[in-house]
């Protein structure tokens, strides 16, 4: 076997787990979570304040328990705070019909405390999540809702009771149990789900063995590699930090022993593995959102975000090249690429549930999450042979355990960042602050799109550096996205303008998740490698510009034509800025390429916009 793809087991692993707890109990939450999930796919509607508490109750014990060091303080009163979550979740359940003909107002002291300890364990549970960021953002909010009316000016409201307030958020579907969390519930975590079962088994040696034979041989193959596997993998990941992780643990060992320098491999994989929030056709949980918010079939954000994903990693590929150039980086040798064997025995092993998935989503009118549960069963059923088509039952047990595992833990991680921006978008739709902040962007923009879009993306960047990306949309595209349709932008280039900022700033200094892990697993100064990951992928932050002013790149399906020739003018455009900036042939052609960049990145072009 080539030694590029050594790291990757051809035996099932289970997850090793620092939590002190034993496979098996991990398996049974895991298996419960999968199995809830895949219940509310095939057996009809149930009721929101039914599916949505026990989706939260489901993920309690991994944040709060499982996700604790053992024997500390965190574990002890993790288990306290899980009991407490799980009894306020029963409490919904239990009393639904009541709750449901009270329309969001407590009643009782026994439902002030339900919701008080609700909230708590929101906030909590986002901040063993995701940290401090998130949960300040949601108190903030909540204060606001509380004690908003002693704001003089403009950003105060009219008041609120405390009962109806704090009633919405928690036993109405207007905060906690939205339709944010529905989207968490419903869609995200059954295409994770889908993405774990994928990756127990061989789906991942078959991304990264068709990404060597496909690119291994061109210059700077290894980075290369990183790229494409990055695109292949984040596509079912839908994490930046998850992709580094799993592709990073072969690439990067790989790209140093080549010769290239840490820095400079670590910031390939942090930019790479950024994108696949944004590839179909699973992408991140933040394209779930979009669907619920902008209230569109998940087919339209897929073909919306097709070409602009392509030129993502276009735009890496391009950096990656100059640099090869620069630093004088080989391609990979015959002798450390997959065998042809490898590639033809390994590929089946994605290539077939993400057919499936994407057979029913184009030819049937059923829902993309049902495609993702019969391509999971699919996926399921592969797991019981290996790339040497050996089967075992034993082994099967093995995979599936480990992909319940991995499902329940990434379940609950996005459940906790999901239903804390619930509270967020709550007290937003209830004091109409959104509204206000958009009267504030329009003022600043002084009714100049092109300002409003630079404020906004500053916005999202900012935010984004403290919380995970999906949040960050949820909270930008909520208070920013009203502003830039004020000034017309269609809703759908708002959203997508907000997002692909949100995931930018997982490689902007100074927080810049990806950048960390990828440094961190490269042995490499975060600092020098979110230079070059900035350098690499400047090309990145022109893109949604480009889509901007090429509206016929997001609407492929209404001019195939027109969004062809808008991605090859705004590629070569990206191509330029990477001739310009990372080795130009002379300081004097510096400007000239740069000028001709702008020209092809910006200059409108498509469906007479």
């Amino acid at each position: 076997m080539a030694s590029f793809l050594s790291a990757q087991p051809s035996e099932p692993v289970t997850p090793a787990s620092d939590s002190g707890f034993p496979t098996w109990s991990l398996a049974i939450l895991g298996f419960a979570s999968v199995a809830f999930h895949l219940y509310l796919i095939f057996s009809g509607l149930i009721p929101n304040l039914i599916s949505r508490p026990v989706h939260m109750a489901l993920a309690l014990p991994w944040v709060f328990i499982i996700g604790a060091q053992a024997g500390s303080w965190s574990r002890k009163s993790g288990i306290l705070l899980c009991l407490a979550g799980w009894a306020a979740c029963g409490y919904i359940v239990l009393n639904r019909q009541q709750l449901d003909d009270q329309y969001g107002s407590l009643q009782g002291e026994i439902q002030f405390a339900v919701a008080l300890v609700l909230i708590a364990i929101t906030l909590e549970m986002a901040r063993r999540a995701v940290k401090l960021a998130l949960p300040i953002v949601a108190l903030a909010a909540i204060l606001y809702g509380l004690f908003g009316q002693h704001i003089p000016g403009e950003f105060g409201h009219a008041g609120l009771p405390a009962a109806s307030l704090l009633g919405t958020l928690t036993i109405a579907e207007g905060g906690i149990w939205g339709s944010l969390t529905g989207v968490s519930v419903n869609v995200v975590a059954i295409f994770v789900i889908l993405g774990a079962v994928v990756g127990a088994g061989e789906g991942g040696f078959g991304f990264m063995s068709l990404a060597t034979v496909l690119a291994g041989r061109l210059r700077a193959g290894a980075a290369k590699v990183s790229v494409l596997a990055s695109a292949f993998f984040g596509s079912i990941s839908g994490s930046a930090s998850a992709n580094v992780a799993s592709t990073g643990a072969i690439t990067l060992p790989a790209m140093k022993r080549l010769g290239y320098p840490p820095s400079f491999a670590a910031a390939v994989e942090a930019v790479a593995s950024s994108g696949g929030q944004i590839m179909p056709p699973l992408m991140g949980a933040g394209a779930f959102v979009m669907v619920e918010l902008l209230r569109v079939q998940y087919l339209d954000i897929m073909t919306a975000a097709i070409l602009p994903a392509l030129l993502f990693f276009w735009a890496a590929w391009a950096g990656v090249d100059r640099f090869a150039l620069r630093y004088g980086l080989r391609g990979m040798r015959p002798d450390e690429l997959p065998t042809r064997s490898d590639v033809v025995s390994s590929v089946p092993f994605f290539l077939v549930p993400f057919g499936t998935l994407l057979l029913i989503l184009f030819t049937t009118g059923y829902t993309p999450q049902f495609a993702a549960a019969v391509a999971i069963l699919a996926a399921a059923l592969l797991l019981v042979t290996d790339r040497r088509l050996n089967v075992s039952l034993i082994a099967w047990g093995k995979r599936l355990t480990t992909a319940a595992i991995e499902s329940g833990r990434q379940i609950s991680g996005i459940a906790a960042i999901i239903i804390c921006a619930g509270l967020v978008i709550g007290v937003l739709n209830m004091t109409g602050l959104g509204v206000k902040v958009t009267s504030v962007i329009v003022g600043l923009s002084g009714g100049e799109l092109w300002l409003a879009l630079l404020l906004t993306a500053l916005a999202c960047l900012i935010l984004g550096m403290e919380v995970p990306t999906t949040a960050a949309y949820v909270i930008c595209v909520s208070v920013a996205g009203p502003a830039l349709q004020e000034l017309g932008l269609p809703a759908l280039h708002a959203h997508l303008f907000v997002f692909w900022y949100a995931l930018l700033s997982t490689i902007t200094p100074p927080v810049c998740g990806a950048v960390f892990i990828a440094a961190g697993m490269a042995g490499a100064p975060w600092l020098s490698v979110a230079g070059q990951a900035m350098r690499i992928g400047l090309g990145l932050y022109l893109v949604p510009l480009a889509f901007v002013f090429n509206p016929a790149l997001i609407y492929p399906d209404v001019s195939l034509l027109l969004a062809l020739a808008a991605l090859f003018k705004i590629g070569l455009g990206l191509w330029l800025i990477c001739r310009a900036l990372i080795d130009p042939p002379k300081p004097f052609w510096r400007a000239p390429l740069m000028a001709a960049a702008g020209i092809a990145v910006v200059f409108g072009f498509g469906l007479g916009s």
